[in-house]
């Protein structure tokens, strides 16, 4: 009976191994860059910097030293976040904060032309705030704006993929 039922659990996980299943886009090899190295100019190594660097590289493209060796620059203009109040209990206390993160890009070629004009990726989240759960809640703002980089470095990429030079 043993060997019966670790036939059927070990036939089960061949076969769903074996459909092939996968999102749309959502290997390495279906994204195609009109572009083979990229030089990335930052002001620092902040998260994303590091995060997006390591997205191009997944994807196979070159990173180079200085911007004459680089079939396109990308520049990141600026990053911010930061976390305004939403509402406030009659109290007068914070029951609600909006949590906002955003970074300005700039891609272009050696001869100045603008693949992606300057331009924002913008994501914002909502924080329920207690507090009695301070601790907590300060976790879960960091998880949210780790979470925020990751879709943004995603948008970036996804961008980059579909960049064209402007004429």
């Amino acid at each position: 009976m043993m060997n019966i039922t670790r036939g059927l659990l070990l036939f089960t996980l061949f076969a769903l191994s074996a459909c092939g299943y996968h999102l749309r886009g959502s290997q390495a090899s279906d994204v195609t860059f009109a572009f083979k190295s990229l030089h990335l100019r930052a002001s620092g190594e902040t998260p994303f910097v590091s995060s997006l660097r390591e997205g191009l590289i997944t994807n196979k493209i070159a990173l180079t030293p200085t911007p004459s060796d680089a079939e396109l620059v990308l520049e990141v203009l600026s990053e911010q976040s930061n976390k305004t109040i939403l509402s406030l209990s009659s109290a007068g206390r914070v029951k609600e904060y909006q949590l906002n993160y955003r970074v300005a890009l700039r891609a272009y070629d050696n001869q100045q032309r603008d693949w992606l004009p300057a331009d924002e990726v913008v994501m914002s989240r909502i924080l329920a705030y207690d507090d009695a759960q301070i601790l907590a809640k300060e976790q879960e703002e960091a998880m949210l704006y780790k979470d925020m980089r990751a879709d943004a470095v995603a948008q970036t990429l996804r961008r980059l993929s579909r960049a064209k030079p402007q004429l």
